[in-house]
């Protein structure tokens, strides 16, 4: 069976949802890991008051009994605290006179006409032909990446028993560039763990990103900034390159590019090899020394390919750098068109974030992580993990004897 996943669920609506397919039988899960990345995805200087109403935990209704996936769809859940404070205005019932007589007296009530440059507001109502932006901007709002974020911690649970681990880090911030140049993994992912203001791996470089936050908190203006994922441990074969829509490095920037408000995707060196000569792109082939009897017997002089050649893993660490724009709600906002009068006006303004920068690297990771876990389940799927365990090991004994 195909892991798939589908969300549901609005920004101030009751709950989040999720349902994972395709989940093999016997995966221990850990609710503890699950919140622990879902605390990750709210950390961060320059977020918003909707983080201080908040406390991310996630709820499994089906699929996991005693700890461990039953290969039936497992359904996921994250409540909305903020859901008490919008009963009326986000209610599921048809609006009833006293309803609508309470709306009339609350300002944030009131529909929503005034698109934001940047969102997708003024696309959406044209497309679904509201009259209010709420009913579209409910959904595309960023929020909807916690279940995300909680289907991406279950993946990242699979593919560390096999070996493979999924982290992020932030190494832009508006025009502040991070360094961790000569950092190898494991130091990386452990600077940026300890760091919850920014998740970054250079400690040089945070009082110039706190200023950076607080001074475009004082203008009333945003930030983005650029994450990286690093992925270790995929053995080489996971994608193909048989057809277009089946290479791992289109599957994955196709992934990223579906979270809100990411701009650009990279792998590897990305744009850099656009200015290079092919003798400074691409990574040698080398004989390995080999460590263990399921060692194989290549390795790389560096990685410019980011893990990935042809669309399939090449047994090196995946790593995707990823953009992400400035969030659209400004406290300063932009200009718009009333799309009731169809007069000049200024946008709507939203609670919202100065920065997410260090939410959307741990967005971007739980994807890369669905992805990777989608196509190690085409490589070596069965229905269980014990089958799945011994798909694994007979391949990387095949491989090893190359």
């Amino acid at each position: 069976m195909t892991l798939t996943y589908q969300t549901a669920g609005e920004s101030h609506g009751p709950a989040l949802t999720a349902i994972v397919s395709g989940l093999p039988a016997g995966l221990d899960v850990s609710l503890a890991e699950i919140n622990a990345m879902l605390a990750r995805r709210q950390q961060g200087h320059g977020r918003g008051g909707r983080m201080k109403i908040e406390t991310d935990t996630v709820d499994i209704t089906a699929g996991v009994r005693h700890g461990k996936t039953l290969g039936s769809p497992v359904a996921l859940m994250v409540r909305n605290a903020d859901w008490k404070n919008w009963g009326d205005r986000m209610a599921i019932e048809p609006l009833t006179a006293a309803r609508r007589a309470r709306l009339r007296k609350d300002k944030l009530g009131a529909a929503v006409t005034q698109p934001r440059p940047g969102h997708v507001d003024l696309a959406g109502i044209l497309k679904w032909d509201h009259s209010d932006v709420r009913n579209v901007l409910e959904r595309a709002s960023a929020r909807a990446t916690a279940t995300q974020v909680a289907v991406g911690a279950i993946c990242k649970q699979l593919l560390r028993e096999f070996g493979i681990e999924v982290l992020s880090h932030m190494v832009q911030l508006g025009d502040i560039h991070a360094d961790c140049h000569g950092l190898t993994y494991a130091q990386i992912m452990s600077r940026a763990l300890r760091d919850a203001d920014f998740h970054c791996a250079d400690p040089r470089v945070r009082d110039r990103m706190f200023k950076a936050v607080d001074a475009a908190r004082r203008r009333g203006d945003t930030l983005g900034g650029v994450n990286e994922v690093i992925a270790v441990g995929a053995p080489p074969g996971l994608g193909s390159c048989m057809n277009w829509s089946d290479r791992l490095d289109a599957r994955l920037a196709g992934a990223l590019m579906g979270v809100q408000a990411m701009k650009g995707v990279e792998i590897g060196m990305g744009f850099e090899t656009a200015r290079r000569l092919g003798s400074e792109v691409h990574d040698e082939i080398l004989p390995r020394r080999r460590r263990s009897p399921l060692d194989i017997a290549y390795d790389r002089n560096r990685n410019n390919a980011g893990g990935l050649e042809g669309g399939i893993t090449n047994g090196q660490p995946i790593v995707v750098r990823v953009a992400q724009k400035p969030i659209s709600t400004l406290m300063r906002p932009l200009c718009s068109v009333d799309i009731k009068t169809h007069q000049a006006v200024k946008a709507v303004r939203e609670r919202s974030d100065t920065t997410a920068v260090p939410a959307g690297g741990v967005i971007c990771e739980a994807v890369v992580a669905i992805v990777l876990a989608q196509a190690f389940l085409e490589k070596f799927g069965g229905d269980s993990m014990r089958e799945i365990r011994r798909n694994h090991l007979g391949y990387l004994r095949q491989i090893a004897r190359r």
